[in-house]
């Protein structure tokens, strides 16, 4: 009855929050949420939809991507929605305003966004402390980068500081090196430049296990936007990394779609419904490439529930919504648990 009541003012609080600045909806969006959190227990989903992934247990494949909380503030409001994990960041080491505003804009009617937020942080101070008084106890990512003022070639640094600040408090990472918001960031998917930054996490790794008796999970996150070549590659050189997952994908810098419904010159990553098409083939093609053992975290235009119903059958073991949940709030998550329960209790 409480989640019936508090869906009830989300309902009627969304209309009001899609129509106001993106930036500004999202903020009062979350701060809402934090108020309401007392009073919205989550739904409770059945032990057939767990996964066990990158030897991690999961209530239910369905987690929040990152960037909808990248400070940790609302972990535990958001938590109590019901998401399974919750992806925080991209956290970098020093806390940094990111681009200038308007760096959000929405495409009402594609049920899209597009965002340039270049990072935007608290630091990585910050965000530890924030998940040391956290009560959430589903799964905990944290995607790292670095700042924008490192130079790349130094920006393993930035990633291994991040990775020795946050250690105890993830149940995973995510490198990201695909963000189309940080200038020439997605140069690091390159083969070379990929393995600099992972080797010298995955050689850190084996230290900091030791210290604290546990071994966490590294994903590296790709952009939509690579060539079927650069996917072989990687599919070819994640394993050989130590990475234990890929998360696909991150939002698309092909904007000529929608040219017209931005403001001139605009620029950003494109998220929502228009990037689904373009993440499924590279979920469907990373999978026949790697084989049905390494975990696969999708992510790009899911909306309903029949879109987490294909990514899951391209080859995804675990999904995230963002854009999805901007536009239509915990009634999506609901939607997706709801068929898959259906579709599991069928088979």
């Amino acid at each position: 009855m409480r989640r019936l009541f508090t869906g009830a003012i989300a309902g009627a609080a969304l209309p009001i929050l899609t129509r106001m600045d993106p930036e500004t909806a999202h903020r009062l969006g979350l701060a809402g949420l934090k108020l309401l959190r007392p009073l919205w227990p989550p739904p409770r989903t059945p032990s057939s939809l767990a996964v066990d992934c990158a030897g991690l247990h999961f209530a239910h494949p369905v987690g929040l991507a990152a960037g909808f909380d990248k400070n940790g503030d609302y972990l535990d409001a958001l938590g109590a929605v019901g998401f399974s994990h919750i992806e925080l960041g991209t956290v970098t080491p020093r806390p940094q305003p990111g681009n200038e505003r308007p760096r959000m804009f929405r495409l009402r009617d594609a049920d899209a966004l597009v965002n340039r937020m270049g990072f935007n942080n608290k630091g990585a101070d910050h965000l530890a402390a924030r998940l040391a008084a956290s009560r959430y106890r589903g799964i905990r990512g944290i995607s790292i980068g670095k700042n924008f003022d490192t130079p790349l070639a130094n920006a393993g640094d930035d990633y291994l500081a991040c990775l020795r600040r946050l250690y105890e408090f993830a149940d995973y990472f995510a490198v990201n090196v695909s963000s189309p918001n940080t200038a020439h960031l997605r140069e690091l998917q390159d083969r070379e430049a990929l393995a600099r930054i992972v080797e010298p996490l995955a050689e850190e790794r084996l230290l900091l296990a030791r210290r604290f008796g546990t071994r966490v999970p590294i994903f590296v996150k790709i952009a939509p936007d690579l060539d079927p070549e650069r996917i072989d590659s990687l599919a070819l050189q994640l394993p050989a990394l130590a990475v234990d997952g890929v998360i696909a994908t991150n939002t698309s810098n092909r904007l000529e779609d929608f040219a017209s419904q931005l403001p001139p010159g605009a620029s950003g990553g494109l998220s929502g419904r228009p990037l689904h098409a373009r993440s499924l083939p590279v979920i469907r093609r990373l999978r026949t490439r790697l084989g049905p053992g390494f975990p696969i975290i999708g992510v790009g235009g899911i909306l309903s529930a029949d879109d987490a119903l294909q990514m899951l059958a391209a080859g995804a073991d675990l999904i995230q919504i963002y854009t999805g949940f901007a536009y239509r709030g915990h009634f999506l998550l609901d939607e997706i648990l709801g068929r898959l329960t259906q579709a599991r209790g069928a088979a």
